[in-house]
């Protein structure tokens, strides 16, 4: 018995040891114990995970799929792929402004400054600028807030598009693109907790930044809807039923405005600009302009009006009391820029202590992309009557926007032609938000039926658009958003791809 006892007690002793040291192999490697991934899904940052972005969502993903099968050979019904998804200006073959590329270029190499092939006065504002870099590159960090002979340049721009209205430099903050700004102002506005936490009135359908940027912040996104029957009017009796609702559950603070609309087009009226700034005043709410397409006006009897200089010219009641901020970008407009990434944002009527807040948020990221503030530049001050440049600058210039006015029309006179497709007059920006029929059928098959329109469209057709449902709509209506900035003749051929697609998807499951 002993004897058994003793052999016993080694075999568990030694299937012990062996269990040990396995469990060991798996629990340490060189003695450094292994715990699993210090980051996974389960242990992220839970706002990040409610971040969507539809304009660069899983339609364009596939998009860029489709092109590398294209170019390994694959068989398709077409033989490229058109990205009608973005506003990329020069993606779409928009060729860039001559003086802006200049003057970009001989900042970027100075010696070219000794080249006789570039014009006298793109030489004049490359000094000027290198001038204030420092060590005279723009490879040099600029102050945070922005190079401060540009800030002086948005300025008098600003007083000059607003009929002489000052506007104070250092109020001026110049940034990576509006988008950097419209997040940066954002962080400062969102606070609280539970119903205290701030919320923030966006249009629907509005541009996916907003709602990704209030996820991301934990922010309480508070939505109010356009009117689509009134050509994508802004009605301010849908945004008294907005705050009101809202404020059940949170505290509205912030009122977003996008003027020319994204994904909408619509150019908002004097009138309703200086309802808003009512409301805005009435409600207590900070006021968010975006204001990046302000060129790109098209239609008859429309025309931008800045929020500031409504704001002014609504007297000191309003002048002195709303607080609002307003953006512009290089992106957009006639020289779409994109990937500048130049930019700027106005403040008005701060509290001076958040101005010191916001400047020691701006300084945390540095600086903004100086070639994106030299861009910014050149864009609020080009060349002047007086100077050799000017002829050839606007005659580009009014080529670009005649160009798209004439594709508005065009897009929204073939739209209209098609069963099943309601188009609304393109105002002004760069795209266009049709409405869609869809059958029943399809309908109870997709779980996102615009999602699964979108897709069809892409794997039969080559055709790139982002679906109504990424960017909000009213419950029971499909549309989708498409860029009007390919080619007359490109455009031509897509309007006439999705004319087709239409009337086959609707056979199919109709």
């Amino acid at each position: 018995i002993l004897m058994n006892l003793f052999f016993m007690n080694h075999y568990f002793f030694g299937v012990f040891q062996i269990l040990h040291t396995s469990n060991m192999s798996q629990e340490a490697v060189n003695g450094v114990p292994c715990r699993g991934k210090v980051l996974t899904l389960d242990t992220m940052n839970p706002n990040v995970k409610r971040v969507e972005y539809a304009v660069r969502g899983p339609i364009v993903q596939r998009a860029v799929q489709i092109e590398k099968e294209l170019r390994e050979g694959a068989k398709k019904p077409f033989t490229e792929v058109i990205k009608a998804n973005i506003g990329d200006a020069h993606a779409m073959g928009q060729k860039p402004v001559t003086f802006l590329r200049q003057v970009l270029a001989l900042c970027s190499y100075p010696e070219l400054l000794e080249d006789n092939k570039f014009p006298e006065d793109a030489k004049k504002r490359a000094r000027r600028i290198l001038g204030a870099c420092g060590g005279q590159s723009i490879g040099a960090y600029s102050a945070s807030q922005g190079i401060e002979c540009v800030r002086q340049d948005v300025a008098r721009y600003i007083e000059k598009r607003d009929g002489g209205i000052p506007s104070n430099p250092d109020n001026i903050y110049l940034s990576t693109g509006a988008s950097d700004a419209i997040v940066t102002m954002l962080k400062l506005l969102v606070c609280g907790e539970g119903r205290g936490r701030t919320g923030v009135m966006i249009s629907i359908p509005q541009y996916p930044l907003y709602s990704a940027a209030l996820a991301d912040l934990g922010a309480v996104q508070i939505n109010y809807y356009l009117d689509e029957d009134k050509c994508w009017s802004l009605d301010i009796k849908e945004l008294r039923r907005a705050v009101t609702e809202a404020r059940q559950h949170c505290n509205p603070r912030v009122l977003c405005i996008i003027n020319p609309g994204n994904p909408t087009g619509q150019v908002q009226s004097r009138q309703c600009i200086e309802d808003v700034i009512r409301f805005a005043k009435e409600e207590h709410l900070f006021l968010m302009a975006d204001e990046v397409y302000q060129d790109n006006v098209y239609a008859e009897g429309c025309a931008f009006h800045s929020f500031k200089k409504v704001l002014f010219e609504m007297g000191p009641e309003y002048s002195s009391t709303v607080e609002m901020a307003s953006f512009h970008s290089t992106s957009k407009c006639y020289m779409g820029e994109c990937g500048f990434r130049g930019g700027y944002m106005e403040v008005i009527n701060l509290d001076p202590e958040v101005k010191a807040q916001l400047i020691k948020l701006v300084s945390v990221r540095l600086c903004p992309p100086v070639p994106g503030q030299a861009l910014l530049d050149l864009v609020v001050n080009p060349p002047q009557p007086d100077e050799p440049s000017h002829t050839t600058f606007m005659k580009e210039r009014t080529a670009v926007l005649a160009a798209l006015a004439e594709k508005a029309r065009l897009t929204e006179q073939v739209f209209n032609t098609v069963p099943g497709i309601t188009c609304n007059p393109v105002q002004g920006a760069m795209y266009t938000f049709p409405r869609i029929t869809l059958p029943q059928k399809a309908i109870d098959k997709a779980k996102v039926p615009d999602m699964f329109y979108c897709m069809r469209l892409l794997e039969e057709e080559g055709i790139c658009l982002v679906p109504g449902s990424g960017f909000g709509q009213r419950e029971g209506t499909f549309h989708f958003r498409m860029t009007i900035l390919p080619p007359t003749e490109k455009l031509k051929i897509v309007l006439q791809k999705i004319r087709d697609f239409h009337q086959r998807f609707t056979q199919e499951f109709s």
